[in-house]
């Protein structure tokens, strides 16, 4: 393969651990891009950089390792993965935002919690309940 790179020039110039990589070409992400030399070891085209910057800022926005894996996959069909991929992030939007919601009403919760903490300095007031303002539900 003409203009190839070992993995260790790949992980050399994208900054990625080669094991990283390893793990990507595995998984099948950089499939297209990999063929191997005689001697069984990996080959990669320069198209490489491309794929693994994809990959690190698909993963910066959220996406899982299988969700970049369905963006590629239409990809490499030579079709445009765009509606894929904005579906993914609509769905990781939706995820966010619900995740917000979570986190709003579990604050809501500690406030409550904490406003109206109760010091316990005599441990007798806490033998039957390791810690009653944590255990008490009617804050």
């Amino acid at each position: 393969m003409l203009n190839s790179f070992t993995i260790g020039n790949v992980a050399k110039q994208s900054n990625l651990p080669v094991k990283t990589i390893r793990y990507y070409a595995d998984l099948g992400l950089l499939s297209p891009h990999l063929s191997r030399d005689n001697n069984g070891y990996r080959l990669f085209s320069p198209a490489v950089f491309q794929r693994l910057n994809f990959i690190r800022r698909s993963q910066s926005l959220g996406l899982t390792l299988k969700e970049i894996k369905q963006i590629l996959v239409v990809y490499d069909q030579q079709k445009i993965p765009c509606s894929v991929a904005k579906q993914l992030l609509t769905d990781k939007l939706e995820e966010i935002e619900s995740k917000i919601n979570e986190l709003k009403m579990l604050k809501d919760e500690l406030n409550g919690i904490l406003s109206s903490w109760q010091e316990i300095k005599n441990f007798e007031n806490v033998k039957d309940n390791i810690c009653p303002n944590i255990a008490n539900i009617n804050h």
